[in-house]
């Protein structure tokens, strides 16, 4: 049974050693690999020391608890204050964290967050952003990281998560972005495919991402224009045609040797270098 918030907070401040499997403490981190439970429960999974530090940097991600070991706690004594002034710390054994999680916890630091709200593009402001990236159909939570930590490196202003598309917030997605997930903007893209013309209407040039011979070679395209929404589609798939068909341009990545097409993330940071 989750705690409530209120209920987390209110324990801020206090660190306590942990013996007992069976603590009800614990009762929350039997979960962490239920996605669907998280999600209803309205949290998010923490992993890793350096995932919580860039947490522990944004005051919107409201921290619920934090489950560490002993080492990990002495390696975290330099966040330790900011921690513990907004939610409670418990402390375990390897053993105990290992058995109450279901699998090997090999950082010895997980803490839950609760999840925000998961703003729309119609409600999201777009004064002054230059790069946008709008994904369908990518739910690899590898890629959806991937994405994301390239989004960073290059700048882009906001993510659009159109339909099938996998949860930024996933464990593995933080992971694989190395916390960029939690850092760059991103917004659920709504009606589908009318969310495309929105972006259109605010002066965005749609840029659909297509191995496709006929596409224009992205070294053809101006680097400086103004405002670009990059189109990424599924692993497998691609793009949907009712998508390609409400792009401005198709556009292809050259290649040379006999691959037929590029793994999205590669595909997607190769396009953001190009308009950075």
């Amino acid at each position: 049974m989750v705690r409530r918030a209120d209920e987390a907070q209110s324990a801020a401040g206090v660190t306590t050693i942990i013996e007992s499997l069976d603590d009800a403490r614990l009762a929350d981190y039997r979960i962490i690999a239920q996605p669907a439970e998280l999600l209803r429960c309205g949290l998010f999974i923490v992993e890793g020391r350096r995932v919580l530090r860039r947490v522990v940097d944004l005051p919107r991600y409201r921290l619920h608890s934090l489950l560490v070991t002993r080492t990990a706690l002495d390696a975290l004594d330099d966040i330790r204050p900011a921690v513990e002034s907004r939610a409670p710390i418990y402390v375990v054994s390897q053993r105990v964290m290992d058995d109450v999680v279901g699998y090997e916890i090999h950082r010895g630091c997980l803490a839950l967050a609760e999840r925000p709200a998961f703003a729309s593009l119609e409600n999201a402001d777009l004064t002054g952003a230059r790069l946008v990236i709008v994904l369908e159909g990518v739910n690899n939570p590898d890629n959806v990281g991937g994405i994301f930590r390239s989004a960073a490196a290059f700048g882009v202003d906001l993510v659009v998560l159109g339909p099938n598309c996998g949860d930024p917030l996933y464990r593995k997605a933080i992971r694989t972005s190395m916390a960029a997930t939690l850092q760059v903007p991103f917004v659920a893209a709504g009606a589908w495919p009318a969310a495309l013309a929105a972006l259109r209407a605010a002066g965005f040039r749609l840029l659909a991402l297509t191995p496709g011979t006929d596409a224009l070679p992205l070294d053809s395209l101006e680097r400086a224009l103004t405002r670009v929404a990059l189109l990424l589609g599924s692993e497998g798939d691609g793009l949907s045609e009712e998508v390609m068909a409400c792009a401005d341009s198709r556009v292809r990545i050259a290649m040379t040797g006999p691959a037929e097409s590029l793994n999205v993330t590669v595909a997607a940071s190769i396009a953001l270098y190009h308009f950075r």
